[in-house]
């Protein structure tokens, strides 16, 4: 069978993703990404075989799936970049074991106070009339980030520039930022040592079998990664409530359709077949690199109906793939889940409306479905 080729080079690609990735689904599961540079990559368009790619053993999370940045990194921060993200099996098992005491949906919603908190002082800053809602929503993962993590008010300055240098994902500033994010690390893991709190690294310092001092500045790596997608949903979410959505929701209950309809990764982190694979009759080669097309999969209508409507009662939302599924499911998902409705909810209670229909815009990226702008009066 001939696969579906998608060109990522292509701006109506970036543009409508859900279209171009709809539309290579109903020819088959299987579609090869191209763009000029990139080598070749597979991206699975349908829900059912992207569910199972997460758990299938033949495609693996290696470290030629972040080959890149640590050749530019100095050799003395290598060990700390490697993330759960490129463990598999038992490796992967134990240090999820380790650090999953810091992420449970209890510790979520014992948070939740302080991330309210943030969010409510950062918004009442904000003067009413027209700004810029990607600007505010920007800032608001690291400023959580830093309270997870223990970090002083006062010091968390450096930090916000960590986030801003991270946020890009290449380039010479996130480069350099790497070595500087690891030491503040290293002396926020230190720090927490000497502490009895309730965030994220102070749990950890005290957790019988817990992870190792590199692990768990290797978490904070991730973390800061990570953390970037709820500045991301948050600007996606408020422009499909102001232009999808008649309804006035309950973020609580919104949040997993928002992921499902707007969420901003559009590929998972590509595995690697560890062998021949065939899927939908298309073969993939040993070596070749293989991803989840996360919005062809949350818009497959064999699992949503009517998916390209945005249905905030959908009831069954909450199975959409953008946390992926299986061993390596997002270990924050309850304190993402939790983020991004405290952050909704102090946004829609200053009854946010659109400056203009076409005031929005979005910056092409074949990785991420993201504005780059989004004007909006607040009252």
């Amino acid at each position: 069978m001939s696969a579906v080729e998608i060109d990522l080079s292509d701006p109506e690609s970036s543009r409508d993703p859900a279209t171009t990735y709809g539309a290579a689904r109903e020819r088959s599961a299987v579609a090869r990404l191209v763009a000029p540079g990139m080598p070749p990559m597979w991206a699975i368009t349908r829900y059912a075989e992207a569910r199972a790619l997460f758990t299938d053993p033949r495609f693996a999370l290696t470290d030629a799936t972040f080959a890149l940045l640590p050749t530019l990194v100095d050799s003395e921060y290598l060990p700390y970049l490697r993330t759960m993200q490129q463990m598999e099996g038992p490796a992967h098992a134990r240090l999820r074991r380790a650090v999953s005491p810091a992420f449970t949906p209890a510790r979520a919603a014992a948070f939740r106070p302080q991330a309210e908190a943030i969010v409510d002082a950062a918004l009442d800053r904000v003067e009413k009339g027209r700004v810029d809602l990607v600007e505010i929503a920007r800032p608001l993962p690291i400023e959580i980030i830093c309270a997870l993590l223990g970090v002083p008010e006062d010091e968390r300055g450096p930090w916000h520039q960590f986030g801003v240098a991270v946020a890009t994902g290449h380039g010479q500033a996130f480069v350099e930022a790497v070595p500087r994010i690891i030491d503040a690390a290293r002396a926020a893991v230190e720090a927490a040592r000497a502490r009895d709190g309730d965030d994220v690294l102070a749990v950890l310092a005290r957790t019988p079998d817990g992870p190792t001092e590199t692990e768990t500045i290797t978490l904070v790596w991730q973390l800061l990664l990570a953390g970037q997608v709820p500045a991301l949903l948050v600007p996606n979410a408020v422009h499909a409530l102001l232009t999808e959505s008649a309804q006035h929701p309950d973020p609580a209950t919104a949040v997993d359709e928002l992921i499902r309809w707007c969420g901003p990764q559009l590929l998972s982190l590509p595995r690697i077949a560890q062998e021949d694979v065939e899927v939908d009759g298309v073969a993939i080669a040993k070596g070749d690199m293989v991803s989840a097309s996360l919005v062809g999969a949350n818009r497959d209508p064999r699992v949503f109906d009517d998916p390209d409507t945005l249905r905030l009662d959908r009831h069954n939302a909450g199975a959409h793939l953008g946390f992926a599924h299986g061993p390596h499911f997002c270990l924050g998902a309850s304190l993402a889940r939790m983020q991004t409705e405290v952050t909704l909810r102090a946004v829609l209670r200053r009854d946010p409306r659109l400056v203009a229909p076409d005031a929005a815009a979005r910056r092409p990226d074949p990785g991420t479905w993201r504005l780059t702008t989004l004007p909006v009066e607040l009252s």
